[in-house]
């Protein structure tokens, strides 16, 4: 008898997980929406949606149609899938904005400088248009898989014959400039707002870029370098399944 009754109480208890977990993805989804959805009427309709698929979840493993597990992990998959989603987001907006942040950088440093100086403005700029392209298309078309002309360029030469290496192999290196251009443009050594000089500038006249950098764009910054690690963590551990 006590045991009939311990399996009562466990179906109990583990129905109310399988409740609970649905109420956590109805709150996570409205939470998410308010975050990314303007559209009062498409927001709505999302978190309707995630409440009435929530709601079958429960009522299948009410009805028995699915066990307490199947419905625990239905629910808890779509819960990262929204979670998922939602990064994805974020750091595509971190791309797009740095990416614009790159093309000014890249105009200023081929402004202020020649020679070496104004070839990596070049390479700046170009991969800011290339970030602004593949993250403002991702937004737009709702995806993650666009890809530019630069980081293509990067794809075919570490696929050329004299490379020998493969897709994967570009994307790494595109992700490591990415890195290093944004490095060097919060390092690299800028005259001090006080400071003038009627023909060049002693190495006392200058300071790191990041000391006149605003927070805002610094916060920009910050969030597109973790985003493109990131990324190239993502893609090292999907060369390596």
């Amino acid at each position: 008898m006590s045991g009939i009754n311990n399996n009562r109480k466990t179906d109990s208890h583990d129905f109310w997980e399988v409740s609970q977990a649905a109420v956590y993805l109805t709150g996570q989804a409205c939470t998410l929406s308010a975050r990314h959805i303007k559209d009062g009427t498409l927001r709505i309709q999302f978190n309707r949606e995630v409440a009435y698929y929530a709601r079958a979840i429960v009522q299948d493993v009410e009805d028995g149609r699915k066990s307490a597990e199947e419905g625990l992990k239905a629910l808890k998959d779509e819960q990262t899938s929204l979670l998922d989603q939602s990064l994805s987001v974020v750091k595509q907006s971190f791309g797009l904005a740095a990416g614009g942040l790159q093309v000014v950088g890249g105009i200023a440093l081929c402004g202020e400088t020649i020679g070496l100086g104004c070839g990596v403005g070049i390479l700046m700029g170009a991969h800011g248009a290339n970030n602004i392209y593949e993250n403002g298309r991702n937004l737009w078309e709702g995806r993650s898989d666009n890809e530019g002309w630069v980081r293509k360029g990067y794809q075919s030469i570490a696929e050329s014959k004299l490379v020998g290496g493969s897709k994967f192999g570009g994307d790494m290196a595109y992700g490591a400039v990415d890195l290093g251009l944004s490095a060097y443009g919060l390092f690299r050594a800028i005259p001090k707002k006080d400071s003038w000089r009627l023909f060049r500038y002693m190495d006392t006249d200058k300071e790191k870029a990041l000391r006149q950098t605003a927070g805002s764009i610094l916060f920009i910054e910050s969030g597109s370098d973790i985003s493109t690690m990131h990324n190239m963590w993502d893609e090292v551990k999907d060369a390596n399944e």
